[in-house]
């Protein structure tokens, strides 16, 4: 291990290891450690150094006394006010680790926290606790602390959490009171979405109205207004696909049109008919938004994103001749995802009658790919060419259980440190050059006679 400290200080010059940590640049700093007495220092977020150091200051604890005026490093604690990196290693090596071990007593650790109140919601509180009783050495890593205090959660800090998950003593969230609408909604999408209690108040606590869960909701209002205004025009609001006018749009997918690659995401804000679009949108929203407040935008947008260009690629393989309207792939993908969840960790959800709301949701999504295949082979209108696809649906529910359940599984974990991630990344990759080469060069060599494009 001392090697591998020496090799990471000769790549990275700006980190300085050593036991005097003698460095005076300026910036924003924790204290990282590892297990052999080196200390490497490296930038997070400020603030918490000033709570550290305020914190230590006011200490009298046995094993925390500060050390005499005349050899005290004279340290400021003004908030916002930069601290060089060889004052914060002497007042950490000084105050918590004298013998520079790179860890902290757990019986020191919890007089700490017991009798000085920390800067932290009760929900990092009890995370913190969790991790002292579960460790086996007496120890609490510097790292585990400044992760949790940085609101970061590797995988070995969540296992140590779920390990001592048994030891927390404080009341559930449903027993909490006096709260008012919002909060009262936030402890509601939490007992929805999340399956562990830990991870409930670790969301309650954290939560934030910024940013708002705008991505389901912007996509949800622009294919209202899409099918107005061609309800409008058509002057019919149900089984639109029969109108010519209406296939001639150019959001929606087809096979004669496949060359405009706009078209394999546009068409999921048109629909087929009021029915369509009112089952898409109430998924979305009931679904889809607690998912985005949990779960973050950038993730969820990638989940409904993925489903959708899956759901028209799928489509231009499986069923070369058909088009595609609907956002069916992208709202499969977020269902299935959630429903995979939900069976996944079916013990420690506590959504109300989650067997009921099961069962229902899986007979309304059966439905409606029952509803979509007989519109694509038993039209009952005479129409001028081949009705939109239904494999939208079935490759949305795909990459739900599959790329969907990873991202729902790791909440606040870092997704590029996980191996299945990459496999999924590198499959759906291997499936998007797949479908590229096949929309350049399959229709031909097959000899697939495509119906004109309108």
């Amino acid at each position: 291990m001392a090697t591998s400290c020496e090799g990471a200080a000769a790549a990275d010059p700006s980190c300085h290891w050593g036991g005097d940590g003698r460095n005076v640049s300026r910036q924003r700093l924790i204290c990282c450690t590892s297990t052999t007495g080196l200390t490497r220092i490296s930038r997070v977020d400020q603030g918490f150094v000033c709570r550290f150091q305020a914190l230590l200051k006011r200490s009298r604890l046995p094993g925390f006394a500060l050390p005499p005026a005349s050899i005290r490093p004279s340290f400021s604690y003004l908030p916002g006010q930069y601290m060089d990196r060889s004052s914060l290693f002497q007042l950490i090596q000084e105050q918590l680790d004298p013998e520079n071990t790179g860890f902290i007593a757990v019986e020191n650790f919890t007089s700490l926290v017991e009798h000085h109140e920390l800067q932290l919601d009760p929900s990092k509180l009890d995370m913190l606790l969790a991790i002292v009783q579960n460790n086996e050495e007496g120890q609490v890593c510097y790292q585990e602390l400044i992760e949790l205090m940085s609101s970061k959660r590797s995988s070995s800090f969540r296992r140590a959490i779920a390990n001592g998950r048994r030891t927390l003593q404080r009341e559930i969230l449903l027993d909490e009171t006096g709260l008012g609408l919002y909060k009262r909604f936030v402890r509601y999408v939490a007992y929805e979405i999340l399956p562990c209690e830990t991870d409930r108040r670790w969301y309650f606590h954290q939560n934030r109205l910024c940013p708002p869960p705008v991505f389901i909701a912007i996509i949800t209002i622009v294919q209202i207004i899409v099918f107005m205004c061609y309800g409008i025009m058509l002057n019919k609001w149900v089984l639109q696909t029969y109108q010519p006018d209406f296939m001639k749009s150019p959001l929606v997918y087809h096979p004669g049109h496949r060359a405009q690659v706009w078209r394999f995401f546009s068409y999921m804000f048109m629909h087929v008919g009021l029915e369509q679009l009112g089952f898409n949108a109430l998924l979305q929203l009931m679904i889809g938004v607690p998912l985005e407040m949990v779960h973050g935008i950038l993730r969820i947008s990638l989940l409904y994103m993925a489903g959708v260009l899956a759901g028209s690629l799928t489509v231009s393989i499986t069923d070369m001749r058909a088009p595609v309207v609907g956002g069916s792939g992208g709202v499969y993908a977020l269902c299935s995802a959630h429903l995979a969840n939900v069976v996944m960790n079916w013990a420690g959800m506590r959504c109300p009658y989650k067997l009921l709301r099961m069962i229902l949701a899986l007979v309304c999504m059966s439905s409606e790919v029952g509803r979509a295949v007989w519109l694509r082979f038993s039209p009952p209108l005479p129409s001028s060419g081949p009705q939109p696809s239904f494999m939208a649906h079935l490759s949305g529910a795909v990459v739900g259980i599959s790329m969907g359940l990873l991202i729902l599984r790791s909440y606040e974990e870092s997704l590029q440190k996980q191996c299945s991630w990459w496999v999924i990344v590198f499959s759906f990759i291997t499936f998007l050059l797949f479908a590229i080469f096949w929309n350049i060069f399959a229709y031909e060599l097959l000899g697939v006679q495509i119906p004109p494009p309108p």
